[in-house]
């Protein structure tokens, strides 16, 4: 029997980082049209769209999608062992690629259990089309077996929810849904489909109605509002580029470099930007916030002009938002107008792409202030002094075991920034993002604005299947890594080696940082008991050697390098690395909750005024 795929002639587009229009294959006349099921529409649309890879698991109602999926040429299903380890692994592939991320599920708990990752790609403008099966028509609000409205249920995390309940509405809104998921600011769009849908026949129009409709909105740029913010910052004297993670979703990051260098501003890039500016780079200052470094939250708090890009003045990197940087204007440029002015006002706001803004700017300054880079000698006195007074470093640990931000750095340094980073939510987020060597965008992939724990298997499975070629790490501790170590099957059933360092304090580290600090070292509930007590549970190592892993732990600094070179050098199945840490080490700098930047602690000896700002 031939396949559908080769019922319908044309070839699908390649895969294309930042497509400006869904493309697409051939069109057919309408007597050339081929009936397809709706399950088999759906998989033919993804194979139009460009689509290779899709993550996801079967259940009742999206099964007639599978039966078609044996069909088809040229998708590769990745089967994970759970929904959320799904939609991770579609925010890590297109974070990584640059691509739109797929996921696929069936109803009911199939469908909520992505909830999280769809959360999650919101936050951080992750651009995902997730495809759920849903009961047949008939039976939706009947409370039916494994019935879930998924569509209300994601309306307010999604950029757009919608059901489907005819065979011949799938291809255009299958069209419709990867267009708006990365266009704009990018996010999850959600397709739920019934099952009726799938099983019925129609005729398969291609290309569907509006296909081609371009979204010119990316290359409308104000040019009073870009005169207006070239003449700010031609008059500043302590200019600062406050850089976030739109820059890297517009694949903006030579257009900041040159606007960088033309002002020779310092560049603070926020956890979801690292990597859009080179690290070594004698402009940029590092990561702002509550973890930053001392030099980058000071710099902003002490200017007087911040030209924030593709970033939306977060509570993590303000603190106290009425005392933040309380004598700078604001240039603000970001392609969701409601960013902008939402929690500082903005006294130049330009609602615009970063890639289609940063050259007009540029271009502007030049015209304002010449060719030559400024100094700003006085105002790079003081950001190098900061420099030279808090580098950003480390103590030795108290009670003799390895420092975690050590092996976080040796990772960096023996694997290079030619590698791929994803990290879980915790301590060991913040000391990957401080100590990692970052020089180019989407190295790094972390969930910022959500942060879910479990992020950094599932999402280190999908930058691999996105980029093979390249050395995947997955920073974890040894609390997120519990959540979704079961992927870690997937990856060694499909060949996806992947390499993940577990940095195991034995407890959930960031929430015993706080208790240490604010709750008088009341330890409630954050010892995991699964680092060097003479109990392991569980053992890392057995547990990872029991998944086709290959495995081996670490519990001296003399045998780091060593273990790091044999995981780089096994390439054949995943490995996974229990580094056994120090359960004092803290991540320094901090700014305490809900205080100016201003208040920024530095080390431990600060603990003291930490509590007392708390």
């Amino acid at each position: 029997m031939p396949s559908f795929s080769a019922a319908v002639s044309g070839v699908p587009a390649s895969p294309d980082p930042r497509p400006s229009r869904v493309p697409v294959g051939r069109s057919h006349p309408p007597s050339a049209r081929p009936v397809l099921t709706g399950a088999e529409a759906v998989v033919r649309t993804l194979e139009l769209l460009g689509i290779t890879d899709v993550f996801g698991i079967p259940g009742g109602a999206v099964l007639p999608v599978y039966d078609a999926l044996t069909r088809s040429h040229s998708l590769r299903h990745v089967l994970v062992r759970h929904e959320q380890g799904a939609g991770h692994a579609a925010e890590g592939y297109a974070a990584a690629s640059g691509r739109v991320g797929v996921a696929l599920s069936s109803s009911g708990p199939g469908a909520t259990n992505l909830v999280t990752p769809i959360m999650d790609a919101k936050s951080d403008s992750v651009p995902l089309l997730v495809i759920t099966g849903q009961v047949r028509s008939e039976l939706r609000g009947t409370d039916a077996f494994q019935e879930a409205d998924i569509e209300g249920i994601t309306l307010p995390i999604t950029k757009h929810s919608t059901v489907v309940t005819a065979a011949a509405d799938i291809p255009r809104v299958l069209c419709a849904a990867y267009r708006l998921a990365h266009t704009g600011r990018p996010g999850p769009v959600l397709v739920d489909i019934t099952r009726d849908a799938l099983t019925a026949s129609a005729d398969f129009v291609w290309p569907p109605p509006g296909h081609d409709t371009a979204d010119d909105n990316l290359g409308r740029v104000s040019s009073t509002q870009i005169g207006r913010a070239a003449h700010e910052i031609g008059r500043a004297k302590r200019p600062v580029l406050y850089v976030g993670g739109g820059v890297i979703r517009a694949d903006a990051a030579a257009e900041l470099v040159e606007l960088a260098e033309l002002v020779s501003a310092p560049v603070v890039t926020t956890l979801m930007a690292r990597g859009v500016f080179p690290d070594s780079h004698p402009l940029n200052l590092g990561m702002p916030g509550m973890h930053g470094t001392v030099p980058a939250v000071l710099a902003l708090q002490e200017s007087d002009l911040i030209v924030a890009i593709g970033t939306r003045f977060d509570e993590r990197v303000t603190g106290d938002a009425s005392l933040f940087a309380p004598n700078a204007r604001v240039v603000h440029i970001d392609i969701d107008p409601a960013e902008i002015s939402k929690i500082r006002r903005a006294d130049v706001p330009i609602v615009a792409d970063a890639r289609a803004a940063l050259p007009e700017l540029t271009q502007a300054v030049r015209a304002v202030s010449g060719s030559a880079p400024r100094t700003l000698s006085s105002w790079w006195a003081r950001l190098h002094g900061l420099q030279r007074e808090f580098p950003l470093g480390y103590a030795p640990t108290s009670d003799g075991l390895i420092a975690p931000q050590h092996v976080i750095r040796r990772i960096g340094e023996l694997t290079g920034p030619e590698a791929v980073y994803t990290a879980g939510v915790g301590q060991h987020q913040m000391w990957a993002a401080q100590f990692l060597p970052f020089e180019r965008p989407r190295q790094w992939i972390n969930s910022g604005g959500a942060g879910t724990m479990g992020y950094a298997v599932p999402a280190a499975l999908g930058a691999k299947t996105a980029e093979p070629g390249r050395v995947v790490w997955a920073i974890d501790g040894d609390g997120s890594f519990q959540m979704t170590n079961q992927e870690l099957a997937t990856c060694a059933i499909n060949g996806i080696p992947i390499k993940v360092a577990i940095i195991n304090n034995s407890a959930l580290g960031m929430i015993r940082q706080w208790q240490t600090l604010v709750y008088g070292e009341r330890y409630s509930q954050s010892a995991l008991h699964t680092g060097h007590e003479s109990v392991r549970i569980p053992d890392f190592v057995r547990l990872a050697d029991a998944y086709g892993c290959a495995a081996m732990r670490v519990e001296r600094e003399v045998d780091i390098d060593r273990a790091i070179h044999s995981a780089l050098a096994i390439n054949d199945r995943p490995v996974v690395i229990d580094f056994v840490v120090s359960g004092d080490a803290m991540v320094w700098p901090m700014v305490p909750q809900g205080v100016g930047n201003d208040r920024i602690r530095y080390a431990r000896e600060h603990e003291r005024a930490f509590e007392h700002d708390n």
